[in-house]
């Protein structure tokens, strides 16, 4: 099981020349050299998540606000779904519960472990067995297909909280949480996406075989085998099947990932770059299986653990430790605690000495 750490002393390895020094003095450490982005980038063969410096936003008026009104009925009705849900859980059976809560993580980790950690920064490899359970974990979560759910988040990393950002947190908490999904992109949004390299995508055959069949997969693992198990195997009541396991366990994975987009832009510290605006939220963390740090993602996005706190509120990097333990997964992308440390004296916002 290999892992790759990204050194600060200066060095040349896989991932090229990392010219990063740091001195002390007392207290005080200094980073004199940053972390070449693009050369640890590379190692992943691409360098589309990280934050483009040179974007700037059109001059002139923002383009109409496009209502896309099937979405906004099917959300309404989702989130009214996902109450009564909420009402029928005194009447489901433990046994059910317990389904509905294995179909939350599962499903969480194809979002996770799969289309974030693994295909959309590529900080760490996964064997095909691996890889086709994450995609069948991705079809159950609904959340778009892989390809396009790389395509838009790589485009939020490179252009965060601009008018090219899908969720630009900057348009405010409910835009950032789900607004952006009841209303047509932004033009810069479509325009950045098109220019991705996403040549990575199209040739991974697992990822292109769930975009070809996604419809007839998010019917079958996302709504029917949710609602099938209980019925079948401890005959639950059809509506309780329906709407505990697939619709409440669904609502609620969305809004998990949501958070991460909007409260983990909003509220929290920035111990590792006060100039962003992506934080630490361990409450986040809680619910989205560990994306809740991120400031540190935001800063280190080629970190498998999108942490430096290991397993600590972090399920997912658990997950891809037990993976590569298995022989499952390899080549860990990791950030040296050196480098961590300086980033935080250069740029941080020194919340880090309070803990």
């Amino acid at each position: 099981c290999i892992s790759k750490e990204f050194s600060s002393a200066s060095s040349t390895t896989a991932v090229g020349t990392v010219t990063s020094r740091v001195t002390r003095n007392g207290d005080t450490v200094m980073e004199k050299d940053l972390l070449n982005h693009e050369d640890l980038a590379g190692d992943r063969g691409m360098i589309d998540d990280i934050f483009d410096e040179t974007y700037r936003e059109k001059e002139g008026p923002k383009p109409p606000m496009r209502y896309v009104w099937r979405n906004i009925i099917l959300m309404s009705l989702l989130h009214l779904g996902a109450i009564f849900g909420l009402m029928l859980i005194p009447s489901a059976k433990i046994q059910t519960l317990a389904w509905a809560v294995l179909c939350f993580l599962v499903s969480a980790l194809g979002i996770t472990a799969g289309s974030h950690r693994l295909w959309s920064h590529r900080s760490y490899k996964a064997t095909l067995p691996l890889r086709i359970f994450l995609t069948i974990a991705n079809s159950m979560a609904f959340q778009n297909d892989i390809y396009e759910w790389v395509r838009d988040h790589r485009v939020h990393h490179k252009f965060s909280e601009t008018d090219a950002d899908p969720h630009n947190a900057m348009r405010g908490f409910f835009f950032s949480h789900i607004g952006w999904l009841l209303v047509r992109k932004h033009p810069d949004v479509i325009e950045k996406g098109q220019k991705l390299d996403l040549s990575d995508m199209k040739a991974d055959k697992v990822v292109m075989f769930q975009r070809r069949y996604y419809k007839p997969s998010v019917v079958l693992l996302c709504f029917t085998l949710p609602t099938a198990v209980p019925w079948y195997f401890w005959d639950e009541s059809i509506i309780i099947s329906f709407f505990i396991p697939a619709i409440l366990r669904y609502t609620i994975g969305l809004n998990a990932t949501w958070l991460v987009n909007s409260a983990a832009h909003m509220f929290g510290n920035r111990p590792y770059d006060r100039n962003i605006n992506p934080r630490e939220n361990p409450l986040v963390s809680l619910g989205a299986l560990g994306e809740g740090f991120h400031n540190y993602h935001h800063t280190f996005p080629y970190d498998y653990s999108t942490s430096e706190f290991g397993w600590r509120f972090n399920l997912t990097t658990a997950f891809i430790d037990l993976m590569c333990l298995l022989g499952l997964a390899s080549d860990r992308k990791k950030v040296s605690k050196e480098v961590i440390l300086a980033r935080k004296m250069r740029t941080g916002d020194g919340s880090h000495k309070s803990g």
